[in-house]
């Protein structure tokens, strides 16, 4: 499991520092497409695996439909649902590695 890496590029002082950041990334479908049911399954799978939920937005499209988002401390994580395929996709980013695989290993049954 490689992470994305960025270089971001820092000026402090009059002095350019280079930092590297790791990033892991993970995508897959679900089969829940309740948005009532798919809040309530991630904000609690979220926190368990360890990740501060600093806030979660939401949208419910009409006629169905219905994409949210939480913001983390560790990065962010997406719900997108397809209720007319009976599939939800999931992406979430993290920038810390023990989170994220307590999340995959909470998520791969799904």
């Amino acid at each position: 499991m490689k992470p994305l890496k960025l270089l971001l590029r820092v000026k402090q002082l009059k002095m350019n520092k280079t930092m590297q950041a790791k990033i892991w990334n993970h995508a897959q479908w679900v089969k829940e497409t309740d948005p009532k049911a798919l809040r309530g399954m991630f904000d609690e799978l979220l926190r368990k695996a360890g990740f501060n939920v600093l806030s979660c937005t939401e949208h419910h499209f009409s006629p169905q439909g219905y994409t949210a988002l939480w913001l983390l401390s560790e990065s962010h994580f997406a719900v997108h649902t397809f209720p007319e395929f009976g599939r939800t996709y999931i992406e979430l980013s993290s920038c810390n590695l023990d989170f994220y695989l307590n999340f995959l290993s909470m998520t791969k049954e799904l």
